[in-house]
């Protein structure tokens, strides 16, 4: 039994480090897009990272982009 809760236990720690990186990856993929001026693919992957994880660090910084872009 308590391997079996060891395992769960694991398991959800792995999910959410996970999720974490993902919004990492995916704000750092936004930044480089911009960054080479291909700004419609950054405007998409900031939505993006806000719309997958709003309650985010990155998705904070996401929505600052995005308002600098439609300045």
């Amino acid at each position: 039994m308590i391997g079996w809760v060891t395992i769960g236990v694991l398991v959800l720690v792995l999910i959410a480090g996970c999720s974490g990186d993902k919004a990492k990856e995916l704000l750092e993929t936004a930044e480089f897009e911009e960054r080479q001026m291909n700004l419609p693919h950054a405007q998409q992957l900031y939505e993006d990272v806000i719309r997958l994880y709003p309650s985010s660090q990155e998705a904070e910084t996401a929505r600052a982009r995005l308002a600098a872009l439609n300045r």
